[in-house]
């Protein structure tokens, strides 16, 4: 008998690039829906699965997408398309709804929003929680997880506290700080959307996940602060303008202005689970404690330990923030073989040589009170170089090297530790772009001519 075929949309959001992984690693097979498939080819994952390039909002696409598929996780959202994305996203579920109804599957799976519907909510909350309700009023039986703050490297909600209760030592905000939560471990969040795929007494079911424990928004930022010795006070300050607190977060954090302008009005009401029904329906899924999430979440402030998300095919010349690091990327064509140009990055830091700009090279070390030896080898393969840089700092830096398709990749990370870390950062960064470029350019030459 045929293994059963799941689908995942929203392949190029956060919770779909988790799961996807632990379905292949359960020997499932698995069709993955993206309306930009290509974004996806640097994904470890990307050869094992199906890619099928498709859009709710366009109903005829859907059709090839669910042939034979027995189960479909729900995991979009349109929060990137700013006014008017409520209409856009009941509109895509009814589509998708309908289409599964057509196509013979079995079960949707569906991740929504934690907040009570009784209650005053922001648009963006109420609009998770009508998605929920527009699938199922389809035929095809709906199991949907309600979650508030999802807590875990990459999840913007945690990236939001992450790098604000990195950046301010007084940090300022809205009153509706002080309204309650109760998050989830991002680790508990694809155990609960696995466990509804063999567990058939939560089928059709709408589930409240999250801790015990409640805690507030304040708090949630006071513990991050305290796991990484920082001493946090808040000033909260009433009227704040959403657009204005959007705005300072699109500029401090990772998320984007249209997506904070969403998030922060979430804020408003409190996230509290009304129904504890899916610890007794989903009792195999053991739920992680706040602080340990976090604890979970700080173990992956590594190059090796977080998605790639740069590496879409958009462009050679990057700068992100993203998993509590800024990342500076870079690609330049070669026509070196990939064993040549490895070798001279190999050489890199070794005999006082760092290829272009030694000069600068050699302050930086004067500074830091040496003269070579800034940085030592983390992780060394055929195609990829990863260095550690030893540099006084206020923060962890890395530069690595890889060789792919004919472009030789650099990319380099910097951790930043405290409003210090920000500062050196981009106070820096005129210099360290100087320097990353003509680094990359430097290697591609040296390498073309040996």
């Amino acid at each position: 008998m045929p293994t059963p075929l799941i689908l995942v949309t929203g392949a190029t959001g956060y919770i779909a690039s988790l799961l996807i992984p632990r379905l292949i690693e359960r020997g499932c097979r698995v069709r993955a829906l993206a309306r930009q498939p290509e974004r996806l080819k640097a994904r470890a994952w990307y050869p094992q699965v199906e890619m099928v390039r498709g859009d709710v909002m366009e109903p005829e696409s859907l059709i090839a997408a669910l042939e034979g598929v027995q189960t479909a996780y729900y995991l979009i959202h349109n929060m990137t398309f700013g006014r008017g994305y409520t209409s856009i996203e009941i509109e895509g579920a009814r589509n998708f709804a309908s289409a599964a109804e057509q196509a013979g599957v079995e079960h949707i799976i569906y991740l929504g929003g934690l907040a009570d519907p009784e209650q005053h909510i922001a648009p963006h909350m109420r609009s998770r929680i009508e998605t929920g309700m527009t699938l199922r009023q389809g035929k095809v039986p709906v199991t949907e997880f309600r979650a508030g703050v999802i807590t875990g490297s990459g999840s913007i909600s945690f990236e939001m506290i992450r790098f604000m209760a990195e950046l301010f030592p007084i940090i300022p905000g809205p009153t509706w700080l002080r309204n309650r939560s109760q998050p989830v471990a991002v680790q508990n969040v694809i155990d609960y959307l696995l466990a509804a795929l063999t567990n058939p007494n939560g089928r059709g079911g709408v589930y409240e996940i999250g801790v015990q424990k409640i805690y507030t928004y304040l708090e949630l930022m006071k513990i991050y602060a305290e796991m990484r010795g920082h001493k946090r006070s808040f000033v909260l300050m009433p009227f704040i303008p959403i657009w204005f607190m959007a705005f300072g977060i699109d500029l401090m954090t990772p998320v984007p202005r249209r997506i904070a302008y969403a998030l922060v009005g979430g804020l408003s009401s409190d996230s509290l689970i009304l129904h504890d029904m899916a610890e007794k329906t989903f009792p195999e899924v053991k739920l992680m404690e706040y602080e340990s999430a976090v604890a979970e979440a700080l173990k992956r402030l590594h190059p090796l330990q977080i998605e790639r998300v740069w590496e879409d095919g958009s462009g050679r010349v990057k700068f992100v923030k993203h998993e509590g690091f800024f990342v500076d990327h870079r690609a330049i064509k070669v026509s070196a073989p990939p064993e040549k140009i490895m070798e001279v990055v190999r050489r890199f830091d070794q005999s006082g040589d760092w290829f272009f700009a030694n000069w600068l090279w050699r302050l930086r070390g004067w500074l830091d009170g040496r003269k070579q030896g800034f940085y030592e080898v983390d992780h060394d393969a055929p195609d990829h170089v990863l260095f550690h840089s030893t540099l006084k700092a206020p923060g962890e830096g890395w530069m690595g090297w890889q060789v792919c398709d004919g472009m030789l990749v650099q990319t380099a990370y910097f951790a930043p530790r405290g409003m210090g870390g920000f500062l050196y950062w981009f106070l820096l960064y005129p210099v360290h772009a100087f320097v990353f470029r003509g680094l990359l350019k430097t290697i591609a030459r040296t390498a073309a001519v040996q």
